[in-house]
């Protein structure tokens, strides 16, 4: 379920006569990471990124399925066998992980990391897998399998070969985590940018909002609307430069997690909500979902709003976003 960003961070370095924006690109959680902070000048705005470097190390060091020494990594070990006992941290994680997966009737599934890898979106693949193969993939997925003890804190995969993979929703999670560090920390405005995950608090130090441009995947030189965001989140998830074509249709590659078969109809979702948290994992959702079920759940959901390109280069949005007025 590896995202590919179409978004465009917009917004200027200004130096104002008592603060300044200072950015710093790095690479971590095997992504494009960015982080924005005003100060009052740059020693200060350095002391905040080195905060939220840390924080990302030691989330990552909780939540990664990547990391052996991790507590979801010790709860997929221990799959079919014992409850693992976790952090509050994690936990709680997980716990409202599920609860998307209950709002998204499963497009949103955390235990997608048990899917087998069949697809392959690299070239490399000449004919569809048989539906005995693909359903065989996903034969392990299920949050229903998730088994949570509220009182012991403890954590059971109750299939022997199921694996968590917090990917989806571990992100955004993390850019939360780092904005709330920062601004408890004095830092009153800033960005953090997780590979597309973007949590904006504040404003630039000319007064003015940090704006986010949307593109349009299929005519990626052309951003069709621009908006504010300020105290609030966005993300964005395409399958524009990964998809596999037979007998004419369209497979990206974010599978179903409840079918095995790659969401069709759809090649970007954007996701505009106060948590990064809920943009990241809802994106996934409702690429899967599709335009027509997917903008119906956004519109049920107070707060959310999204932006959804189908493979047509349609451009379809909620009922809270006017795109003329940010063209």
């Amino acid at each position: 379920m590896k995202k590919i960003l179409f978004i465009i961070l917009l917004f200027v370095s200004v130096i104002a006569t008592s603060q300044i924006t200072h950015k710093r690109k790095l690479f971590m959680l095997g992504s494009p990471f960015e982080v924005t902070a005003v100060a009052k000048d740059t020693i200060k705005a350095n002391e905040y990124i080195d905060l939220a470097v840390a924080e990302v190390k030691r989330i990552e060091n909780l939540i990664s399925d990547w990391i052996p020494t991790t507590q979801i990594s010790e709860i997929n070990r221990n799959a079919g066998i014992k409850p693992i006992k976790v952090d509050a941290e994690v936990f709680e994680l997980v716990e409202r992980a599920i609860k998307i997966s209950q709002i998204t009737n499963g497009a949103f599934d955390i235990s997608y990391a048990s899917m087998d890898k069949i697809w392959k979106f690299d070239g490399s693949m000449k004919v569809m897998p048989t539906e005995e193969a693909i359903k065989k993939s996903v034969a392990k997925i299920g949050y229903k399998n998730i088994i949570l003890n509220p009182k012991e804190h403890t954590i059971f995969l109750k299939l022997e070969g199921m694996k968590l993979g917090l990917g989806g929703i571990g992100q955004g999670y993390i850019a939360d985590k780092v904005k709330d560090l920062l601004f408890s920390k004095g830092c009153v405005s800033g960005i953090i940018n997780v590979s597309g995950d973007i949590n904006a608090w504040g404003k630039q130090p000319d007064g003015k909002p940090w704006t986010v441009g949307i593109v349009n995947p299929l005519n990626k030189n052309k951003i069709f609307a621009t908006f504010p965001i300020e105290d609030s989140a966005v993300e964005t998830s395409g399958s524009y430069e990964k998809y596999v074509i037979f007998d004419g249709i369209r497979y990206s590659h974010i599978i179903d997690p409840r079918t095995g078969y790659p969401a069709k109809g759809v090649v970007s979702v954007s996701v505009f909500a106060k948590q990064t948290e809920i943009a990241d994992a809802m994106a996934t959702g409702i690429f899967v979902l599709g335009v027509e079920v997917g903008l119906d759940l956004v519109n049920q959901i107070k707060g959310l709003e999204c932006i959804i390109v189908d493979d047509k280069g349609k451009i379809h949005s909620s009922k809270g976003i006017d795109i003329k007025k940010y063209n």
